[in-house]
């Protein structure tokens, strides 16, 4: 599975990039600081999931309704120091699978990113 990370944070992207490297069947294809190169990132690269902060350069909920409305778009993940719920319900009505606090859900990512890359066919179960 191949996963883009779209955070203004240099930190947070390189956390959940080391995070993320520890899953078997999961590969970091890119990153992007802003929604302009997350795109272009997204249209290049075709990752199978992304991972959004909804505010980031460009604003992160623009990023969910465009990725949201594409066919054939990859999976979203919003992973935001704003969980409001009216974020929460704009973001998984535009078509975002899961969506995360990153103060108390941030481990949260790796386990459903985890279980995804284990249910993915032709994956080998961890034990």
């Amino acid at each position: 599975m191949q996963i883009l990370i779209a955070d203004d944070s240099d930190l947070v992207r390189q956390r959940l990039a080391m995070l993320i490297e520890k899953i078997p069947g999961i590969e970091v294809v890119g990153e992007a600081s802003d929604v302009h190169h997350a795109l272009e990132s997204i249209d290049r690269l075709q990752p199978d999931l992304v991972i959004v902060d909804l505010h980031m350069p460009g604003n992160g909920l623009h990023l969910v309704d465009v990725v949201g409305a594409r066919l054939g778009r990859p999976t979203m993940v919003v992973l935001t120091n704003h969980p409001y719920p009216q974020y929460r319900d704009r973001c998984l009505k535009a078509g975002a699978e899961y969506f995360f606090d990153k103060a108390t859900e941030f481990d949260a990512v790796v386990r459903v990113l985890t279980d995804l890359a284990q249910s993915r066919p032709g994956a080998t179960p961890s034990f």
